[in-house]
């Protein structure tokens, strides 16, 4: 007797790779815009009191696991053959080393993709420059973003996991849709 549940479970499993094969091959076209949460830090919430932007010492940064997430990101992407047509970053430092290691390059600063956790009174400004940061997807290659999940969370409604990639697709008009999200393991 066959068992109804088997195959279900199968489907299931199956869809979520499928999923991720489309993401590829949509980040492999360009276009997109890809935003990408640092790796994983010290342990904690927020940046202790003081903290300064052009001080590492003074912030949360990186742990080595966060580091190695950011080389395995890197090197999916690389694997994967996606065009990367600028790397832009948060000021944070966490956010700056992430784009460094996984992309080997200096990153463009800007601080649309600052962290909203530190000033949540800039939320619905900062959220309205970020939609026209997107906007301007590149014709060729993809933009990636490096950033907070408490930035891309305010844009999206997602909260992301450190070093994953959340795949938007601008539509014009800072109007955008998100096609999905990819974790590189």
């Amino acid at each position: 007797m066959m068992r109804w549940w088997i195959p279900l479970a199968a489907l299931a499993f199956a869809l979520p790779a499928c999923a991720d094969e489309a993401l590829w091959a949509l980040l492999q076209k360009g276009g997109q815009v890809v935003l990408v949460r640092h790796g994983l830090t010290t342990s904690g919430v927020g940046d202790p009191p003081g903290f300064k932007l052009g001080e590492c010492a003074t912030q949360r940064n990186l742990v080595d696991e966060g580091r190695r997430e950011a080389e395995r990101l890197g090197a999916a992407l690389r694997a994967r053959k996606v065009p990367v047509a600028r790397v832009v970053s948060s000021p944070w430092c966490r956010c700056i080393e992430t784009a460094r290691i996984a992309f080997g390059t200096e990153p463009a600063i800007d601080d649309t993709l600052s962290n909203l956790f530190a000033n949540s009174s800039n939320r619905d400004k900062q959220v309205a420059q970020f939609r026209k940061l997107v906007a301007k997807a590149p014709a060729q290659g993809n933009l990636v973003l490096v950033t907070h999940g408490s930035t891309t969370s305010a844009f999206t409604g997602i909260n992301q996991a450190t070093a994953e990639m959340v795949i938007v697709t601008p539509e014009g008009g800072e109007r955008y849709r998100v096609a999905g999200r990819l974790a590189v393991q």
